[in-house]
């Protein structure tokens, strides 16, 4: 495993980060298709062993209980300032607008949760899961501040975000003494690479570490078409973000497929080595313990500026999907607000 320094952080990361939205009691939350106590800890457990010391999940993710199983697999089998633990806050909830909390007030109350939750205390990396429109973002910028002052986190990112809003929240930071974004978590893959336009150079400028989500384009990238998971059959929100697109995008992995037979190695090793040469850390979602095989071989798997020109040449503009197609003011009269 290769380490890296996660952006302008003293936080050093595995180049593979793990996903754990896999994670979490499949009774309760958005997905029917995670993993219980027992087959997530096996699979942290592996990770472990081959060298991942990143791991990412959310409050959000099956309602808690991906953190909890997270939190106390960690404890068990790791020394805490060995590891590098990511989760992440929602917007606020109009009830909890309507009830006067206040941007602040609802991330020290989700922050307090997630600690508990994971059982620790501090959190790594702290993100803003989802740009709010309706709360002012110097507030959100002074709740997280105040985490970082108080040592409840080391370092703050943001996930789903345009590249203006990230040059704008961090410019506001600075000019008011707070903490600025040292990560962005976008969708980014093969298939999916409209970050490229804005967002790549910002974070080069600025030294904003990339640590992209659904780097494997829902399984898409890890095998053919012909093959089914649990996760492809039951997540109609993974089935959504590329059904669209899908004939442009057979092109692309079909050349995946192709390069994976040269070499002799997987899809995923050959679309993550790709994804290696691009961004600080990929965050790679693993229920099985040949998805970890995959991603620790991609990190030694160097290709050719020949074979990944042959990987993008194919690409064509994707319309934004998931998250990021609802970033966006909900009426016309909507403005975004940047302070009080």
């Amino acid at each position: 495993m290769e380490y890296i320094r996660l952006g302008n952080s003293n936080i050093n990361v595995s180049r593979i980060c793990m996903g754990c939205m896999g994670f979490g009691d499949p009774k309760i939350g958005q997905h029917s298709w995670t993993l219980g106590e027992t087959e997530s800890r096996s699979i942290i457990s592996y990770g472990l062993e081959n060298g991942i010391n990143f791991y990412d999940t959310a409050i959000a993710y099956q309602l808690g209980s991906s953190e909890r199983y997270v939190g106390k697999a960690l404890r068990d089998m790791a020394k805490r300032d060995e590891v590098v633990v990511a989760t992440k806050f929602l917007p606020r909830t109009p009830e909890q607008i309507t009830g006067g909390l206040s941007g602040q007030q609802a991330i020290e109350n989700s922050l307090n949760q997630s600690l508990k939750n994971l059982g620790m205390d501090y959190i790594d990396l702290y993100i803003y899961h989802i740009w709010d429109y309706n709360t002012p973002i110097l507030d959100v910028l002074d709740a997280l501040h105040q985490a970082v002052q108080s040592g409840k986190v080391r370092a703050i990112g943001i996930s789903n975000c345009f590249a203006w809003q990230l040059a704008k929240a961090n410019a506001l930071a600075v000019q008011e003494g707070l903490t600025p974004f040292t990560s962005v978590q976008s969708h980014y893959n093969l298939i999916m690479r409209e970050d490229e336009r804005e967002l790549f150079s910002l974070c080069t400028e600025d030294n904003i570490a990339l640590t992209p989500y659904s780097a494997l384009a829902s399984g898409r990238l890890s095998r053919q078409e012909d093959t089914q998971t649990m996760r492809s059959v039951k997540d109609d929100y993974a089935k959504g973000k590329y059904e669209k697109t899908a004939q442009q995008d057979q092109l692309i992995i079909n050349r995946v497929a192709e390069l994976s037979a040269q070499h002799g190695v997987s899809m995923t090793e050959i679309s993550l080595a790709w994804l290696l040469t691009k961004v600080t850390a990929p965050i790679v979602g693993a229920t099985k313990k040949h998805h970890i095989d995959g991603a620790v071989k991609a990190v030694n798997l160097k290709l050719s500026s020949d074979e990944i020109r042959y990987l993008e040449e194919c690409y064509q503009p994707h319309n934004l999907s998931g998250i990021m197609a609802q970033n966006k003011l909900q009426t016309k009269d909507q403005k975004q607000v940047w302070s009080k």
